[in-house]
């Protein structure tokens, strides 16, 4: 249990933390980060990550004026480019230090975001930025979303993916294993979580699973599609 006793993201053998370790661990790292985050994204995905938001947001195709949960929204950049196309965003994160230095208009909630404080039926969508792996049980992340959602409610949930070509993979393998703890270090002085972030790609299910359990959960025309040559991840779903 060393996370829980120090925050630590991983233990004495170099292992990435499970269950209430994770959530603790995880939640301990974002506090610690946050005032260098933004500088430090936009270092790491090489500026991309303008384009991935964008991209986000297209594919959630939900009307202007719409209602749209950001869920672990960090400082607020979805938020933000969801108040530019004319969305009323809510952002939500468990990590105080995240909020604390979120630069959005938007409303801001600190919650766990298995356990929602919305009730049922009350959104129109959900984007979720680099935060899947994050999470301890993405059945109930899923169940979660369907709750919260009206019917025909969207999802877009945007991650980390490992590439299919072998050239790509092998190249995204030294830039995200190795280059992105030593950028880390460099821009946000902690390469510890620097070094979780690239590894925790390890959480999430092949991509099959990873569709299914959307669909289990109550989403419909669920589609995978990938960016920046397949190192990134956005996966969309329909609330039935």
């Amino acid at each position: 249990m060393v996370a829980l006793v120090t925050g630590r993201v991983f233990d004495d053998h170099g292992e990435l933390p499970q269950g209430a370790d994770k959530e603790v661990a995880v939640e301990a790292m974002f506090d610690r980060i946050a005032p260098t985050y933004d500088r430090a994204n936009r270092v790491i995905s090489l500026g991309q990550d303008r384009r991935w938001r964008r991209r986000t947001i297209a594919a959630l195709a939900v009307p202007r004026g719409s209602t749209i949960l950001d869920l672990a929204c960090g400082t607020g950049d979805l938020c933000r480019d969801l108040e530019a196309v004319g969305q009323h965003p809510i952002g939500v994160d468990v990590s105080a230090g995240m909020l604390a230095n979120a630069r959005t208009l938007a409303p801001l909630v600190r919650a766990d975001v298995l356990r929602l404080p919305i009730p049922d039926g009350a959104v129109d969508g959900i984007v979720c930025g680099f935060a899947l792996r994050n999470f301890v049980d993405l059945t109930a992340f899923f169940s979660e979303c369907v709750r919260v959602l009206r019917p025909g409610g969207r999802l877009a949930a945007l991650d980390a993916a490992i590439p299919e070509s072998a050239v790509m993979r092998a190249g995204h393998k030294v830039f995200f294993m190795g280059m992105v703890p030593v950028l880390g270090r460099l821009v946000a002085g902690d390469a510890e979580a620097y070094r979780y972030l690239p590894k925790s790609t390890a959480y999430l299910p092949p991509v099959e699973e990873l569709l299914a359990l959307a669909g289990r959960a109550g989403f419909i025309s669920v589609t995978r599609r990938t960016m920046t040559g397949g190192a990134v991840q956005l996966v969309t779903g329909t609330r039935t």
